[in-house]
């Protein structure tokens, strides 16, 4: 199966962001990555509501939110009315992380989990059944541009496992210092979902090089 590509809008030029968005409109990105980050669970401020429904006016694609912030359950439903498609909440930042996933559920949103590179896997046995989506940061969250930290192999071959045994339905994403070099072979142990930031945006051609990650197995 090709990879789904989800690049962040984090990376993007946000003095020309709906050209940033019309650009991804025409890649062959499957989802765009909205990472929210509170300057509390996270040491930084990236935006909020306002700056997600001005990308929904402008994005033809799923818009994928990742919710770097504490509490996240009191924002679910006005995250999903800005636009969200999936809706990722971090374990560490859920003391109910069954009633969080339910509440997302509920607003019609894909529901999603995402890991710090400390956290293991063994915390979602009892709810990787309920889960569209686990996360699994291979940098430490907060900022881009970071260095991929290389024990995120091993925890793809160890959720891929869970998730088989399982039975479950669940898509395996990879968010930090994901590029070319190292795409392959995040696949190759069980991935499905690649988040690209500084690497797409930064590059003179970042169409071609969306195309690039999306057709890394072939």
């Amino acid at each position: 199966m090709r990879p789904l590509i989800a690049p962040s809008v984090l990376a993007s030029d946000f003095a020309n962001l709906q050209s940033e968005v019309e650009m991804l409109n025409k890649s062959q990105a499957d989802w765009l990555h909205i990472d929210i980050m509170d300057g509390r669970f996270v040491p930084n401020i990236s935006f909020g509501f306002p700056v997600m429904e001005a990308i929904k006016k402008h994005a033809q694609k799923p818009m994928d939110v990742h919710l770097m912030i504490v509490e996240p359950e009191l924002y679910i439903e006005r995250f999903r009315a800005a636009g969200a498609d999936t809706i990722t909440v971090h374990i560490e930042a859920c003391n109910h992380l069954h009633r969080t996933i339910q509440q997302i559920k509920a607003t019609g949103a894909k529901a999603g989990v995402a890991l710090n590179p400390h956290t293991s896997i063994n915390l979602l046995e009892d709810v990787i059944e309920d889960l569209d989506l686990v996360c699994l940061m291979s940098v430490n969250p907060g900022f881009g541009g970071q260095k991929f930290i290389e024990n995120t192999y091993r925890k793809i071959e160890a959720l891929k496992n869970m998730i088989i045994s399982r039975n479950a339905n669940t898509l395996i994403e990879i968010d930090g210092g994901v590029n070319e070099q190292n795409a392959k072979p995040l696949l190759d142990r069980g991935a499905d979902v690649l988040v690209a930031g500084n690497f797409v945006f930064s590059a003179a051609d970042p169409i071609q090089t969306i195309a690039n990650l999306k057709n890394v197995l072939n």
